[in-house]
């Protein structure tokens, strides 16, 4: 978040970095830092702000406001690079041949031996496993919310080492990325247990422009600007028709529920902190955007408060006819 003030108070539509930084100073002496806020949130909602945040990164992979660490798999070559991201410039540590599933396309089923596509959080590390799977396996949380929505199973899915016996003479995995283990043990030693990302794609990745990241970022929080004032009918626009919740529920149902919620007329407090937004493959080459942030919410009544939560946060966003909808929540 800090690198997000410092962005704010560096030349942004037409304002000088001294110019906003007297603005924000009037506003704290006369309204106070809730009013503060307001504005800082409305420098954020704008895309021109992301516009000029983004000119100088690196974005084919995305935005990511922390430090992370990524792999990428391409199951049609096949094979797995690996890259720092650091204040969003990319650098690749090292790229190399893997085995993947025999299955070409999406993984659907539980053992249809395909290798799944989309984005997926390295959630562990497991070691002294059966020496089939080499040093050490890096585990996906296949299947995820997008998976799960679309009722696939299956899983299991692993970045993991070769037979430590050298024994291996299949050409592919049963779904898993299997690479050399010396190459792996370098990951592991780079990676010290921190974040990790998979985006796995076949045969074309379409890398994400500074113009779709700055259109997703700016209704991040322009969703967010409805959603604190309660401004219900804006806040419903950001949803698409075929929107469904993570526990199944569908758009229609979903807009009668937050009806009742913003019926209470709660005063809101919502902030957003470590924002990745990732292109997510798709068989269906679709522009989607996998957006994953940590939020702190807040709920007053009365000036007391009814509800807090502290809780990472998921969309499934779609880019259609330059409009960002959100399709998947959690």
């Amino acid at each position: 978040m800090k690198k997000i003030l410092s962005a704010l108070l560096v030349g942004f539509v037409g304002l000088s970095a001294d110019d906003r930084l007297l603005e924000i100073m009037h506003l704290y002496q006369k309204q106070g830092l809730e009013v503060v806020g307001q504005k800082l949130d409305s420098y954020l909602a704008d895309k021109s702000f992301w516009a000029e945040e983004l000119q100088n990164k690196d974005t084919d992979f995305g935005y990511y406001q922390n430090k992370q660490f990524l792999f990428v798999a391409d199951k049609s070559k096949p094979s797995l690079e690996f890259y720092e991201i650091d204040n969003n410039m990319l650098k690749k540590i090292n790229s190399s041949k893997a085995l993947v599933g025999s299955k070409k396309g999406d993984k659907t089923l539980e053992g249809d031996l395909a290798t799944p596509i989309g984005v997926y959080r390295i959630t562990q590390k497991l070691e002294r496993l059966d020496q089939y799977y080499g040093v050490l396996a890096f585990v996906t949380n296949y299947p995820n919310l997008y998976d799960t929505l679309k009722k696939r199973t299956g899983h299991g899915i692993w970045v993991h080492g070769m037979p430590l016996n050298g024994d291996r003479n299949e050409l592919n995995t049963k779904g898993c990325i299997a690479i050399e283990n010396p190459l792996l043990s370098s990951y592991d030693k780079v990676l010290k247990g921190e974040k990790a990302f998979l985006i796995t794609y076949e045969d074309k990745f379409f890398p994400s422009t500074k113009e779709e990241l700055s259109m997703v970022l700016s209704s991040l929080f322009q969703w967010k600007e409805a959603w604190a004032r309660g401004d219900f009918e804006r806040y419903m626009r950001f949803y698409n028709p075929n929107f469904t919740r993570y526990d199944g529920m569908k758009f229609n149902a979903f807009k009668e529920y937050k009806k009742r919620v913003f019926a209470k007329n709660e005063k809101k407090n919502i902030a957003f902190s470590s924002i990745s937004v990732i292109p997510y493959p798709n068989s269906q080459n679709k522009r989607l955007f996998y957006v994953v942030f940590d939020q702190d919410y807040k709920a007053y009544q009365q000036n007391k408060l009814s509800y807090s939560s502290n809780s990472q946060k998921e969309l499934y966003v779609e880019i259609d006819n330059n409009q960002v909808s959100i399709i998947m929540e959690k």
